[in-house]
């Protein structure tokens, strides 16, 4: 059962160049932004109080991510400032991690994921990387490597999994939820391994007989079809594209959020390895909080920082287009279906463990069919913890 985030995500026109293109483009050679990084070391005025980091943190604090840069991360995006540094080639961008306008005192390096990294699961990029020190990690994917390569979530950017599968409302005006599409006989478009169709199909919602595994991110079949077959994709992303990039089709599409089919995940959450909490948790204590303030901040004022995003997916050079007008569309997404908003105690970025510990009653049986089965005792709190949050933080 593969539990990354993401598998193939193209849109519009870039489609048709594929995998192997987005491949090599992790081979491009590496560049600077336009003043060549000078901008990422300008002086800053120094941060002060909780806010300075400087010999709490490492010195570089590095963000491995499972996909390009994107608006459902705006937060963290937004702690390094309006200039990073991009490299290209590695797809990273680094700046000192910036706090309204002052320079905490430690570099902060976002790291792309997905294409870049062959689609390895961040905790298995973890596990080998000690340079590493926090990675986004959905819990499915927790469960899944908790015997083999555990992670903590510190932090969930995103209370709601953004995942959907999507239809044709003129083709299938009498389609409501992705149980209708199941009842219908449908074909279901997929990539193969994502955890939630091994939920879906188990709970009786879809049947393995109608699913098709094929899916790599082209709209081809899609299009060839009508809007005939359902397909999995983002609220933030295929409404958007598919609607307005997608030239063969530029018209709406319908969906059901995989959330409210009952697998209610947390879909990107900031984790640190089990073994590193100790030692990390003086810097965990500033810096979760820092990450929910930021994430407030880019919710009510995205602007600046989706022109960074799209600036540097651009200088990544990238089959990926993420265009202004889509990372606008993706924050509005975020802010229309609740995908960031306070967790159930009030708190933003906090984990409910009753979710959590219902996540893994969902996966143990799948998980064991599978072959791969949960640790015994596996509790929500080996997976998440609230400890470092600053409880003030509210999104509203």
């Amino acid at each position: 059962m593969r539990t990354e985030r993401r598998t193939r995500r193209w849109t519009g026109g870039p489609v048709a160049a594929g995998l192997a293109a987005l491949l090599l483009a992790g081979l491009a050679a590496c560049s600077d932004g336009g003043d060549g990084g000078k901008a990422a070391g300008r002086s800053l005025p120094a941060a002060t109080g909780r806010d300075a980091l400087r010999g709490v943190c490492p010195a570089t604090v590095t963000l491995q991510m499972n996909w390009y840069p994107q608006a459902e991360h705006g937060g963290l995006y937004h702690l390094l400032g309006s200039s990073p540094k991009v490299d290209a080639g590695h797809k990273t961008l680094t700046a000192p991690l910036t706090v309204d306008g002052r320079d905490t005192g430690v570099r902060f390096q976002i790291r792309s994921g997905g294409p870049v990294t062959g689609f390895q699961p961040v905790s298995t990029l973890m596990a080998s990387d000690p340079s590493i020190t926090l990675g986004v990690v959905a819990t499915d994917e927790q469960v899944a490597q908790a015997g083999t390569h555990r992670l903590q979530a510190v932090f969930s950017p995103m209370d709601v999994n953004p995942q959907i599968i999507m239809w044709s409302p003129q083709a299938h005006p009498e389609w409501k939820t992705i149980a209708d599409i199941g009842r219908s006989g449908a074909t279901v478009l997929y990539a193969n391994g994502v955890s939630f169709m091994d939920y879906l199909t188990a709970s009786g919602q879809l049947h393995k007989s109608h699913l098709d595994g094929s899916y790599d991110g082209s709209p081809a079949r899609f299009v060839a079809s009508g809007g005939k077959v359902a397909q999995q994709g983002y609220v933030t992303n295929e409404p958007y594209s598919y609607e307005h990039e997608v030239t063969a089709w530029h018209k709406p599409v319908a969906f059901q959020l995989i959330n409210d089919t009952g697998y209610a995940i947390y879909p990107e959450s900031v984790a640190v390895r089990p073994a590193d909490k100790a030692r990390l948790a003086p810097c965990l204590k500033r810096l979760v909080p820092i990450f929910q303030r930021a994430t407030a901040e880019y919710m009510h004022d995205p602007a600046a920082t989706n022109k960074v995003i799209v600036d540097a997916v651009k200088r990544f050079n990238t089959t990926a287009a993420y265009t202004a007008e889509h990372a606008a569309f993706a924050h509005d997404q975020l802010v229309k279906y609740g995908i960031v908003r306070d967790g159930s105690n009030g708190v933003l970025g906090s984990f409910d463990a009753s979710r959590v510990a219902k996540v893994i009653g969902l996966l143990r049986p799948l998980q064991a069919r599978a072959g791969k089965p949960v640790p015994d005792g596996l509790a929500p709190d080996a997976l998440v913890t609230n400890e470092f949050l600053d409880p003030s933080v509210h999104l509203s």
